[in-house]
């Protein structure tokens, strides 16, 4: 009887575990940003993380419904954590000049010390710490990437734009140049944004990929070129590819191989919003 009351509590522990909890003690939140994690059931050891940054209109609990991540996490016992952004219309703060800084108290830095916390709570490895975004949540993707770059081993930017290309020196402004492929600058000028948010920084920077649809109308596709020459700049790469693997992870798609630390992959047809390719993700990932 007693091993019996044993067994049930476990799994009704299990059961417990393996759903969607908001956190709200992760530490500084000036944004107020909010927090959701989901930990599998039978969570190993120094788990990995993957934080899944949801797109304009979107939520936590709704990403955490939509993505494929909750069902990759339960195959390969991962922690997520969908963050929230706290803007009207559900769009992050990538435009202002504390979202762009290292610990500028804006909705980026509340993302780092979600993933701060979970590395903690969790006894994460950190060496495995990875971040997909989609649309606005690319965006981030690609910021965390630049002001953060010690706490991610790699980054997904889908259809998303340049750290810095949608600054406005406002929250969560609307940068119609950028949207709109009308951003020219030069290599320097991209790399200078990813150098700028976490200045004196001469640490390892994170494996990044991007997305990007051909007939995009809302975030125009010249922003894959944008990405592009803002991260070979970075990492001291060509800018063109060093190979090129056409119908690639599907047909129509092109993916494109800058150096170790960087591929691109341009979606002929695809326009904004180009699919999350959830099993390729955790081969970038190497999960």
């Amino acid at each position: 009887m007693k091993l019996s009351s044993y067994l049930l509590s476990l799994l009704s522990a299990s059961r417990v575990c393996a759903q969607l909890q908001q956190i709200t003690n992760f530490g500084s939140n000036p944004s107020k940003a909010k927090m959701f994690v989901y930990t599998p059931a039978n969570l190993p050891m120094n788990p990995a993380i993957v934080v899944g940054v949801h797109y304009c209109t979107g939520t936590g609990q709704g990403y955490y419904n939509g993505s494929p991540y909750k069902r990759l996490a339960d195959q390969k016992k991962f922690v997520v954590i969908y963050p929230e952004s706290p803007n009207s219309g559900g769009c992050w703060d990538v435009s202002s000049r504390a979202t762009l800084r290292r610990d500028g108290g804006a909705d980026s830095n509340a993302i780092a010390n979600m993933v701060r916390y979970a590395i903690t709570t969790y006894k994460a490895d950190p060496s495995k710490v990875f971040v997909i975004g989609e649309s606005s949540g690319g965006m981030m993707a690609s910021i965390l990437a630049a002001a953060y770059p010690e706490l991610f081993a790699a980054v997904i930017n889908y259809s998303g734009v340049a750290a810095g290309c949608f600054f406005t020196d406002s929250v969560a402004g609307w940068n119609g140049d950028c949207s709109g492929g009308r951003r020219n600058l030069t290599a320097e000028q991209w790399a200078k944004y990813v150098l700028d948010a976490y200045p004196g920084y001469n640490g390892t920077r994170p494996r990044m990929q991007v997305y990007h649809g051909s007939v995009d109308t809302t975030i125009a596709p010249a922003n894959y070129n944008y990405s592009i020459t803002q991260w070979t700049t970075v990492f001291g790469y060509p800018q063109l590819p060093i190979q090129e693997i056409a119908n690639k992870p599907e047909a129509g798609y092109t993916t494109q191989v800058f150096g170790e630390k960087l591929t691109g992959i341009y979606a002929t047809g695809v326009g904004h919003g180009v699919p999350v390719h959830g099993d390729e993700d955790m081969k970038f990932f190497g999960l």
